[in-house]
């Protein structure tokens, strides 16, 4: 009966030991200058998928909890996915001005200053916006789980 109380007791304690070592490995996971990079490219490809209506890399690259926001509103994955692909908004051109790459966790953001040429409505409009890029690494892939803009105020406006 001891023998069995052991045995259990020492398969608690390695599975806690399990669970520290994998909660403590999650918590300093350190992302070099190649992931920045990775990440860089992955939001300039993102860009050029919008720019180009293409829903079905769009659709791999969001996550489906993500989130849209807009100066009009926020959007669900399926609503922006449909405002894409029917021509609600259509990125024609993101000139990247300035990009950041900050990580929390297994979570970047991504700062890009651009100006954005859209056609939104029938109209073509032409806006200096701050956008936030939220990434969150999933099962070995970089997933979108939102995206929001922000418009900057320029002088002479």
């Amino acid at each position: 009966m001891k023998t069995g109380i052991l045995k259990t007791r020492w398969i608690l304690a390695l599975c806690l030991v399990m669970v520290y070592i994998n909660y403590s490995y999650a918590q300093t996971v350190k992302y070099d200058e190649s992931t920045k990079q990775e990440l860089i490219n992955l939001s300039k490809q993102k860009w050029q998928w919008m720019a180009e209506r293409n829903v079905a890399f769009l659709d791999v690259l969001f996550h489906e909890n993500a989130v849209f926001i807009h100066m009009g509103g926020t959007m669900s994955k399926e609503q922006e996915l449909n405002t894409i692909k029917n021509g609600g908004i259509h990125y024609k051109h993101a000139e990247i001005q300035e990009t950041s790459v900050r990580f929390v966790g297994n979570t970047a953001i991504i700062l890009d200053r651009i100006r954005l040429t859209a056609v939104v409505g029938g109209n073509e409009v032409v806006n200096p916006f701050m956008v936030t890029e939220v990434y969150v690494h999933i099962e070995g892939k970089w997933k979108l789980g939102s995206l929001s803009f922000t418009r900057l105020m320029v002088m002479g406006e």
